[in-house]
């Protein structure tokens, strides 16, 4: 079998979620299907008692690696959708795995996303009083790690996104992209399967925001970490691997850019 078969489509009917199963073509050849690694089925997200749908019954998935935006107007439903694949929500109906995990299920999402989700904000939310070191650490706080392990991480991820020589700053004393290239980092320290960006350049001038995008790009590529950027920019989200567009809480258009 050639290990470079794999097919995209058709992995699992509806809801039922298989993850890296093989099957034989019509060929007699065995292959892999390239799972997911985020799925959503049908997802429904209701405030006010039902009277108003966020999400209206979302299909979706997402390879690992890959670099994705998701654009629409105000009130679209992209924030809610990244909420839920943060999961820092759960829907009112409807599934959402995430690498194997089924996330409505799992009662306690705390430990998941430490360990799997990197978040990047339009606002950076440094805390003012602690160094670029010191924030860049705070994801690995909780993980155990040891002194030495923690300083080579932090030591190494602020060097990737070039603020070396600003480690012992504190964020007033650094400009706007400075202080979003340390959200990156604190976002990439604990290794996590899934950037998560939402507007990440609209606080910045449109010169920064592009440096802070070739970042994000360049992130993305050195650790293979899947991508998701939520914008409202047509030019940004052209910028990614394949646009997702959404209106009124469903996808209206899903495509590859390149």
């Amino acid at each position: 079998m050639d290990d470079n078969q794999i097919v995209n489509e058709g992995a699992y009917p509806d809801d039922e979620y298989i993850y890296n199963e093989t099957f034989i073509g019509e060929d007699g050849e065995e292959y892999y299907y390239e799972e997911p690694l985020i799925s959503l089925f049908n997802v429904v997200k209701e405030y006010d008692k039902g009277m108003v749908k966020a999400l209206n019954g979302i299909n979706l998935d997402i390879f690992e690696g890959e670099f994705v935006s998701i654009i629409g107007p105000s009130g679209s439903g992209k924030s809610t959708l990244l909420n839920m694949l943060g999961a820092l929500d759960k829907p009112t109906r409807g599934k959402i795995f995430i690498g194997g995990i089924d996330l409505v299920k799992e009662k306690d999402l705390s430990e998941f996303r430490q360990e799997k989700i990197g978040f990047v904000f339009q606002l950076h939310n440094l805390i003012p009083n602690l160094s670029v070191f010191d924030n860049v650490q705070i994801p690995l706080l909780p993980t155990g790690m040891s002194n030495k392990e923690m300083k080579e991480r932090i030591s190494e991820i602020i060097r990737a996104v070039g603020l070396e020589d600003k480690r012992n700053q504190r964020p007033n004393k650094l400009s706007g992209g400075q202080r979003q290239r340390v959200a990156i980092a604190r976002a990439l320290v604990n290794n996590p399967s899934i950037i998560l960006a939402d507007e990440p350049t609209g606080s910045l001038d449109s010169k920064t925001g592009e440096l802070i995008l070739n970042l994000l790009m360049e992130m993305h590529e050195r650790y293979n970490v899947t991508l998701i950027i939520v914008t409202h920019d047509n030019g940004v989200a052209a910028l990614a691997e394949r646009t997702i567009k959404i209106k009124e809480g469903q996808i209206i258009e899903d495509k590859y850019n390149y």
